[in-house]
């Protein structure tokens, strides 16, 4: 394969940082809010997550794009990210089952990147300096002008962006020898976790993020999913008094990463914007119900408070963050209605906490039988 000659790129960090590099993916400008990932592999799940929307993400993994890309492994329709960060791109691959380099598939969908510089720095300073804005451009090289830019980058606190990457239709997903119906509300869902319900005989009917709750009432479900998403989940009220009406009607509800804390927020919970976020596939999790601990996968800015939960009436503690117990999951009290932080489908990442698909549907088998 020929590489094209490398053409100069540049990182700026809202602080003033500034990264000389080479450009990757397509040429241009993008802004976001800059992260890190940890995953050593599943880049393309990640790219494709519609939690990373607005999102500008650093790989920690130092070499990236050695198996190139599949489209079968998508999580969406493509990448949602704003931007891409990596330490040693690979342009070629050795993957028999790829239908592009990662560089071709970055070009395909308009994905700018920037490679070789020091990403262990760039990491270190985020972990230490906290999430902010960035942008990268193989356009402009003067810093005064990638400033301009940079200034029109919105700030992720109450940034509402559901709507960004919902469904703009309902559709069905149907399931081999169907037992139950799940009304899923597409805050920004991801396939895998569409797939884990169809697999367990789950069909779903999948609504845009600003459906009512009547209209998810008239598909006539045996229980309710919310979704993961990206944004703050505090600037969607939409999304919290929709949830409010479904704990009403007393149906089985279960809610992932961000629809857990949506979940929390129409119990009068509060949310908030961490300092730099969990997004990797090891983070450890501890289930306070059978005292067993998970390797689990993350991708979340915002978290439940803790000491909100503790003091709620109506919510319970079921699942904490060991890294630096934060709140992992909820159960509301007197009602069939869970969520947790973390992703179970866990696409890319570990298995562990699969179990809550099936707690799920047990919990809609019980629901049933009454």
């Amino acid at each position: 394969m020929k590489i094209q000659e490398k053409k100069k790129a540049y990182l700026l960090l809202a602080d003033g940082q500034w990264f000389e590099g080479t450009s990757i993916g397509s040429e241009g400008t993008s802004g976001g809010e800059i992260c890190f990932n940890t995953g050593m592999t599943g880049y393309q799940e990640v790219y494709t997550d519609p939690s990373y929307y607005g999102q500008i993400v650093v790989n920690t993994n130092s070499h990236i794009g050695n198996y190139g890309a599949v489209d079968r492994e998508q999580e969406s329709d493509g990448p949602k990210i704003k931007g891409l960060v990596i330490n040693d791109f690979s342009y070629i691959h050795s993957r028999f089952e790829a239908d592009s380099s990662l560089d071709e598939y970055l070009k395909k969908y308009n994905i700018v990147g920037i490679a070789d510089l020091d990403t262990r720095k760039l990491v270190k300073s985020i972990r230490s300096q906290g999430a902010m804005n960035a942008i990268i451009s193989s356009e402009f090289a003067e810093v005064e002008k990638l400033k301009a830019e940079l200034d029109l980058v919105p700030s992720m606190d109450h940034l509402e962006l559901s709507s960004k990457v919902t469904t703009s239709q309902p559709y069905i997903l149907e399931a081999k020898n169907a037992h139950s119906k799940v009304a899923v509300l597409d805050i920004g869902v991801k396939k895998s976790i569409l797939t884990n319900l169809t697999d367990r005989g789950v069909e779903c009917k999948v609504f845009p993020a600003k459906t009512t709750f009547e209209e998810l009432k008239a598909y006539n479900p045996d229980g309710y999913f919310i979704s993961n998403g990206p944004g703050d989940p505090a600037s969607m009220e939409y999304a919290v008094e929709t949830v409010k009406k479904i704990l009403e009607e007393n149906r089985p509800v279960f809610g992932i990463c961000l629809g857990h804390q949506i979940l929390a927020l129409a119990n009068g919970v509060k949310t908030f914007k961490m300092h730099h976020g969990h997004r990797g596939l090891n983070h450890p999790v501890k289930n306070l119900i059978t005292g067993l601990s998970e390797v689990t996968s993350q991708n979340h800015g915002f978290a439940v408070d803790r000491e909100s939960v503790e003091n709620s009436e109506t919510l319970e503690l079921t699942h904490i963050n060991l890294n630096d117990n934060t709140v992992a999951g909820i159960r509301v009290k007197g009602k069939p209605a869970f969520s947790v932080q973390h992703h179970p489908e866990a696409s890319p990442g570990p298995h562990d906490s699969r179990y809550l698909f099936d707690d799920f549907i047990q919990l809609i088998n019980k629901h049933k039988k009454k």
